[in-house]
C-alpha cells in the first residue's frame, strides 16, 4: 500500500512540475507577442532612411529626402556632419544620440537615429504600420522539457565576427562556449556580450531547421551568465529576429561557430512579413 502510494505522490509530483513548465513557456509567449504588437514593438517599424552628409529634409511632401506617412509636409531637417546629428523643428535646433531613446515625434510617428558600421540612419515606428495592421501571431514548435538543457560553459574570452544584413561585420565580445548534448551528440554554441555590463548571453544560431520549418536567417536565444560552470539553454525560448516581422530591420546572421549539425525542433518557427 506504501508502495502505491508512493508512486500515485511521484506521479503527481511529475504533473505538477510538467505543468509548471508548460505554464511557464505560455507566459514566455504570450510576453513575447504582445512586445511585438506593443506600441514601439518591432512590428511598428515601418521605415529605415539612411542618411546623407548634410542637411536631410524630412516630412510628408514628396521632395523631402526622407518622405513620411503622417505629419507636415515640411517637418524639418536632419543634420549630418560626420560622427555629429542635429535636428531642427519648428525653429528650434538640437542633437541627437544614435541608438537611444532620443526619439523625433513626426505627427503619430517616431524617428529614432541609428548607426551601423560608418552609416547613420532613421528608423520610423508607426503605430499604424502595415506589420502591425496583418500580424497573425507565431507558430511553435510544442513545448518539451527535453530542449530545457543544462550545459557545461568553457571560459575562453575571444572576439567574434558578426556579419549583419547589411553586409558590414562587427567583432563582438565571446566569453566563451556552451557545450550541450543531444540526440547522443555533442555540440557548442558561443554567446556575445551585446553591451558590456549585460546579464544576459546572446546566442545567434541556425540549425538543419533553418530555411525549412524556421526563419531562413536563423534564431537567436538567451540564457542567464553562467553559474557554478554552467548555463541553461531553453530552446523553447528560441525566437526569430526581427527581420522576421519587418524588412527594416539590420539583423545580425548567425557565425559560422554557430551553424549546428542537428535539428532543434523547439522555439518559434518562420514567420514570413
Amino acid at each position: 500500500m506504501a508502495a502505491r502510494l508512493l508512486m500515485v505522490s511521484l506521479a503527481c509530483m511529475g504533473l505538477a512540475a510538467a505543468t509548471i513548465f508548460e505554464s511557464e513557456i505560455a507566459e514566455w509567449r504570450r510576453n513575447r507577442e504582445a512586445a511585438l504588437q506593443a506600441d514601439g514593438g518591432w512590428l511598428s517599424v515601418a521605415g529605415l532612411f539612411w542618411l546623407h552628409e548634410g542637411a536631410n529634409r524630412f516630412g510628408k511632401g514628396s521632395t523631402n529626402d526622407i518622405v513620411l506617412p503622417d505629419g507636415p509636409e515640411n517637418a524639418g531637417i536632419i543634420e549630418l556632419h560626420g560622427d555629429s546629428v542635429k535636428v531642427t523643428q519648428d525653429g528650434t535646433a538640437r542633437d541627437v544620440k544614435h541608438d537611444s531613446a532620443d526619439v523625433l515625434k513626426v505627427g503619430r510617428l517616431s524617428l529614432f537615429v541609428i548607426k551601423r558600421g560608418e552609416r547613420y540612419g532613421i528608423r520610423l515606428k508607426d503605430p499604424e504600420s502595415e506589420y502591425r495592421r496583418a500580424f497573425h501571431g507565431i507558430d511553435y514548435y510544442p513545448a518539451s522539457e527535453a530542449y530545457r538543457i543544462t550545459a557545461k560553459f568553457v571560459s575562453e574570452p575571444r572576439k567574434v565576427p558578426i556579419l549583419n544584413i547589411l553586409g558590414q561585420t562587427e567583432d563582438s565580445d565571446c566569453p566563451g562556449y556552451a557545450v550541450f548534448h543531444l540526440h547522443g551528440k555533442e555540440y557548442r554554441l558561443y554567446p556575445i556580450i551585446e553591451e558590456p555590463g549585460d546579464q544576459q548571453l546572446f546566442y545567434i544560431f541556425r540549425d538543419q531547421t533553418t530555411g525549412k520549418e524556421t526563419y531562413g536567417a536563423g534564431r537567436f536565444l538567451y540564457s542567464a551568465m553562467p553559474k557554478d560552470g554552467e548555463v541553461v539553454l531553453d530552446f523553447n525560448k528560441a525566437y526569430n529576429p526581427p527581420c522576421a516581422f519587418t524588412p527594416y530591420a539590420t539583423c545580425p546572421l548567425p557565425p559560422k561557430e554557430n551553424h549546428l549539425a542537428v535539428r532543434i525542433e523547439a522555439g518559434e518557427k518562420k514567420y514570413g512579413h
